[in-house]
């Protein structure tokens, strides 16, 4: 939704261009998605291929899924991402320390940086 679009940008409707266009990739939990034509960021995917215990809820009430933007960082910077909120992984990870979850990568998803301008092939 607009919230979503919102915590990534500051201007979500050049985010959801960004989506339709295929600059920018969007997956779940690493998995692939199909996205759906229309006015805002509409996806599908194989919930199968998503990682064990990868949904949550709120009381809202509300289904929380992995989701994640991959793009080039200036990109990002042009869309008006929250460039002065980004953190390195190892750093991140650093903070986290031992209770930070990471699956191995599903050698049967693409890489999601693949086939993104600016990502590698």
């Amino acid at each position: 939704g607009g919230s979503l679009r919102a915590g990534v940008t500051e201007n979500p409707v050049l985010l959801t261009r960004s989506v339709a266009s295929g600059e920018t990739r969007v997956t779940m939990g690493g998995a692939p998605v199909t996205v759906w034509p229309g006015g805002g960021i509409t996806v599908m995917a194989d919930v199968t291929r998503l990682p064990r215990n990868a949904f949550g809820s709120v009381p809202t009430p509300a289904i929380v899924a992995p989701i994640e933007f991959t793009l080039p960082r200036d990109l990002y910077a042009r869309l008006g991402g929250h460039d002065g909120d980004v953190v390195a992984m190892t750093d991140m990870l650093r903070e986290i320390g031992p209770a930070a979850r990471i699956d191995p990568w599903n050698p049967g998803h693409p890489w999601p940086a693949a086939d993104v301008a600016g990502g590698p092939a």
